[in-house]
C-alpha cells in the first residue's frame, strides 16, 4: 500500500496534522493508522455494569479517533506556559500564536466560547497573595472547557470532516513497526484483523500518544532514534468537596500551582483540575489500571478532583523513567487487586489505612464507586509520597480545607511521558522522512499542545505541495 503521508495514531496531535493539510489546501493522500475505533464506535462498558471491565484489546476511554481527549473533561489550556516543552523547541512567541490559531479550530468546529479563568481579578489576586505565602507559583492559564460529552460531538465533527475531505482511517489497524531504509524512514509495518502489511510513505508521522509512549521509547532504540531520557510524573488524584474549591473553580476554573517543597526540592504542580467531576479509571495494554478524572458540561457531583503530581528526572546510568513508573503503578494494583486505591489524607498522616466504612460516613463521597479503600503509602516512592504531604499543606493555606483529615487520595496517578525525541524546529528526527508528535514525542502534555504540533507539522507538510 503507497500513501504520501501516514500518520500512525488518531489522537490531537495526528487527526490536527491531518486538518491542517486540508485546510491549507494539500492534495497529499494521507492515511491515518488507529488501533481503535471510530469515536461513535468507542463505548466503555462501566456506564452499565458500574465497574472496569478490563476491555480487551484495548480501552476504549484511550484508545480510539481523538485519542484519551474523547473521555477527558476536555479543557483547552491557553497559554503557552502550560502543555509541555514545545516552546523550548519553537519559542514562546511563536508557541502562543499557533496556540491562539489553533484555539480558532476548535471554535470553528464547535467549542464553547467561554473562557475559564479570566475576569474575576481581585479574587484572582487573593489566590495569588495566598500561593506567595505558602511558597507555590499560580501559573496565569485561561481555560476554555468542552466538557466530556461536548468534547466528544466536536471530535466526531472533525472525524466526519476529516473523512468526508479524502482522509484515509484505518480503524481497528495497529501499528508495529517503523521501516527503514538505512537512515530513512519509508513507511509503517501494521496488522489490520489478523493480517500483516506495509504502507509506504514519502512522511512518517508518529503521534501516538500517551498510551504510546512506551512504544516509541522502545523503537527508539532499536532504530537509533536519537533522543534522551524524559519525565515521568507520580502522584495522585485527590478529591474534596467542592465547597472547599468554591473560590477557585470560580476565578479559575482550573487552578495550576506549582511548588518545590522541602526537603527534596523535586517539581510539584496541581494537574486536570474538574469542579463537580468525577474520578475515572484507565487501563493500559500490559493490564495498568490508573487514575484520572474528567467533567461534563451538565451533570455535576458534588466534589472537585484533580491530581498532584511529582515530577522524577533520572541521570545516568538510570534511563528507563517509564518503567519505573509502571512498577510503582503495578505495585499499587497489587494492593487493589488490580483496582484504583483509595485513602483518607487523614489516615495516611496517621499512619493507618483507610477502611471501606469510614467512607461511607464521610462527607466526601467517592465519584469512583469501584475504587478500593486501602493504604496507598504502602506501594508509593517514599519521596513521592513525601512531595505530596507537603505539597497539600501548603495548598491548605491557599484553599483552607484543602488538607483535611477526610480528603480523599486515589492512586496511581501516572502520566508517561516518552523519552524526548530530538528534533529540530520543522520535527525533524536524525531519521529521515520521520517526524515525532504529541505527548509521546516527550515535547507535549495536553490536548491543546498536542493539537499545535499537529497544526504546524500539517502546514510544513502542506507547503511541500
Amino acid at each position: 500500500m503507497k500513501t504520501d503521508i501516514v500518520i500512525v495514531g488518531a489522537g490531537p496531535a495526528g487527526i490536527f496534522t491531518a486538518l491542517e493539510m486540508l485546510r491549507a489546501g494539500s492534495k497529499k493522500k494521507i492515511t491515518i493508522v488507529e488501533k481503535g475505533a471510530a469515536i461513535e464506535n468507542r463505548r466503555c462498558p462501566k456506564v452499565k455494569t458500574g465497574k472496569c471491565m478490563n476491555c480487551r484489546p484495548y480501552c476504549h476511554i484511550t484508545t480510539g479517533f481523538s485519542g484519551a481527549g474523547a473521555f477527558s473533561d476536555g479543557k483547552l489550556s491557553l497559554s503557552y506556559e502550560v502543555g509541555g516543552q514545545l516552546p523550548e523547541l519553537i519559542g514562546e512567541s511563536y508557541a502562543q500564536e499557533m496556540i491562539d490559531y489553533t484555539d480558532k479550530i476548535y471554535l470553528d468546529f464547535g467549542a464553547d466560547s467561554h473562557v475559564e479563568g479570566v475576569g474575576q481579578s481581585e479574587e484572582i489576586k487573593q489566590i495569588r497573595l495566598r500561593a506567595i505565602k505558602a511558597g507555590l507559583k499560580l501559573v496565569d492559564c485561561p481555560i476554555r472547557h468542552l466538557g466530556t460529552e461536548k468534547a466528544q460531538m466536536l471530535y466526531g465533527d472533525i472525524e466526519k470532516y476529516l473523512l468526508a475531505h479524502g482522509v484515509e482511517i484505518l480503524f481497528g489497524c495497529s501499528c508495529e513497526n517503523l521501516i527503514l531504509d538505512g537512515a530513512r524512514c519509508i513507511g509503517v509495518s501494521v496488522e489490520e484483523k489478523g493480517v500483516s502489511k506495509e504502507i509506504l510513505a514519502d512522511r512518517t508521522v508518529v503521534a501516538t500518544g500517551r498510551r504510546g509512549a512506551d512504544w516509541l521509547e522502545k523503537l527508539c532504540g532499536e532504530h537509533g532514534i536519537a533522543h534522551q531520557p524524559g519525565t515521568v510524573d507520580i502522584g495522585v488524584r485527590v478529591e474534596v468537596r467542592s465547597e472547599v474549591m468554591e473560590t477557585v473553580n470560580r476565578a479559575l476554573y482550573e487552578s495550576k500551582l506549582v511548588g518545590y517543597p522541602e526537603p527534596f526540592r523535586n517539581k510539584v504542580r496541581t494537574f486536570c483540575q474538574n469542579p463537580g467531576g468525577f474520578v475515572s479509571q484507565e487501563n493500559y495494554d500490559n493490564e495498568l489500571a490508573v487514575v484520572n478524572g474528567h467533567s461534563y458540561k451538565e451533570l455535576k457531583t458534588e466534589n472537585t478532583n484533580l491530581a498532584i503530581l511529582c515530577s522524577h528526572n533520572f541521570t545516568e546510568p538510570f534511563n528507563q523513567p517509564i518503567a519505573y513508573a509502571q512498577k510503582v503503578g503495578e505495585l499499587t494494583n497489587m494492593l487493589g487487586d488490580g483496582r484504583i486505591l483509595v485513602q483518607r489524607f487523614g489516615d495516611i498522616l496517621n499512619g493507618k489505612r483507610t477502611w471501606q466504612k469510614e467512607l461511607c460516613r464521610a462527607n466526601v463521597r467517592p465519584t469512583l464507586p469501584d475504587a478500593v479503600a486501602g493504604d496507598i503509602t504502602a506501594a508509593m516512592p517514599y519521596r513521592a509520597m513525601t512531595n505530596i504531604i507537603h505539597f497539600m499543606q501548603a495548598m491548605d493555606q491557599v484553599v483552607p480545607g484543602f488538607a483535611a483529615s477526610e480528603t480523599l487520595l486515589y492512586s496511581p496517578e501516572l502520566k508517561f511521558y516518552s523519552n524526548r525525541v530530538k528534533m529540530d524546529q520543522d520535527f525533524c528526527t536524525n531519521i529521515q522522512g520521520l517526524h515525532c508528535l504529541g505527548d509521546s514525542s516527550g515535547w507535549t502534555r495536553g490536548l491543546m499542545m498536542a493539537s499545535v504540533m499537529g497544526v504546524i507539522m500539517g502546514q510544513k507538510l502542506a507547503k511541500e505541495g
